[in-house]
């Protein structure tokens, strides 16, 4: 890699930990972003005092697109993150959405075709493009969703489900990925494609709409109720930050072999829990007993949802290294140490 590393959405909670291990290389980052999310700041913050001048600023929008084109003159690869992330602001705000989300990666590539290099782009996309999984024949355990197919249910949703968009998020992330992937075949740019399951860990600053596992344990550290929107037996595969940041920088080491490609990134069924299987260890790492409420089902959610990794394992000999338990353990200290409050009142203590 020739060049500077530019990250769009740098500043946010994966965009800060992949900048941060870029950076911890010895790489000149560039780190766009608009610094519209509540907490980015800090991040940037945290990235400049730990690595000065080798963090490069730019505060910018993915619908300026000059400001993209000029963002991009030095780059040596492009890490694109920056998105808006909510399905609950996607419905609320649909045209802003797919202006974000589905034009603004068009700009990201145009803007790396304007240069006339071939420039490595990887992309976050999400697993929300398979859908709400709706024609899968369900079980129910004490706790959890889960396939009927126990095959599926030990495996996971593989890269050859077919797409199939929901909610105005789904369809802006899945145009966004089939463009990436396009623009290999169109244009020969060096792109693939990481589809995510939930990602979490130090530096999230989550909230209800997105983040839901730092929401949930700040909510519990700080003494507060949780609502759950559904049954809360969901479940999901959730992934360590640091094992993202791992496929990501494995990915984009092997481009040149790896372009044009989709895959799968989650925690996989070793880490697949439910809503309400997290809160349980969440209230024993808070020491506390979590008041939960019930909301709607949100639209498009999906019962389960566990990713099949198998293929990037297979291509890169990347595994999700963190399991679930000891990585909220390590979320619930790194909050306790950066979010002033959290600590107290002294916690009311589960009784045995």
């Amino acid at each position: 890699m020739s060049g500077p590393v530019l990250v769009t959405g740098g500043s946010g909670f994966i965009g800060s930990n992949l900048a941060d291990s870029f950076l911890q290389d010895g790489h000149e980052v560039f780190v766009l972003d608009n610094l519209s999310r509540p907490g980015v700041e800090q991040n940037l913050d945290w990235l400049k005092a730990r690595h000065g001048n080798r963090v490069h600023p730019v505060t910018a929008d993915l619908r300026d697109e000059d400001a993209l084109r000029d963002a991009m003159r030095e780059a040596g690869a492009v890490v694109h993150l920056a998105a808006q992330t909510a399905v609950t602001t996607s419905l609320a705000d649909p045209l802003a959405d797919f202006e974000v989300n589905a034009r603004g990666t068009l700009n990201v590539l145009e803007a790396v075709r304007a240069t006339g290099r071939p420039i490595p782009v990887l992309f976050a996309s999400t697993n929300k493009v398979y859908g709400c999984l709706s024609d899968l024949p369900m079980a129910e355990a004490a706790d959890r969703h889960l396939p009927a197919d126990e095959t599926l249910r030990a495996k996971g949703i593989g890269e050859d489900r077919p797409l199939d968009f929901h909610s105005p998020y789904g369809c802006s992330k899945g145009v966004a990925d089939q463009y990436v992937l396009d623009y290999a075949r169109s244009y020969g740019i060096p792109s693939a494609v990481l589809r995510m399951s939930c990602i979490y860990g130090p530096r999230q600053f989550g909230t209800e709409d997105q983040g839901w596992v730092a929401h949930f344990l700040i909510r519990a550290l700080s003494g507060e109720g949780i609502t759950l929107y559904g049954d809360g037996r969901q479940v999901r595969d959730i992934l360590h930050v640091s094992d993202a940041v791992a496929a990501y920088r494995t990915v984009l080491k092997d481009i040149s072999r790896l372009k044009g490609r989709a895959f799968n990134l989650g925690g996989g069924p070793r880490n697949a829990v439910s809503l309400l299987g997290l809160l349980r260890e969440i209230e024993r790492v808070a020491e506390r007993h979590v008041p939960v409420s019930f909301g709607d089902w949100r639209q498009g959610d999906q019962l389960w949802f566990v990713a099949d990794t198998s293929r990037l394992q297979a291509e890169t000999g990347w595994q999700a290294r963190t399991g679930w338990r000891e990585g909220l353990q390590g979320l619930a200290d790194w909050l306790r140490a950066n979010r002033p409050g959290l600590a107290a009142p002294e916690p009311e203590r589960i009784r045995a």
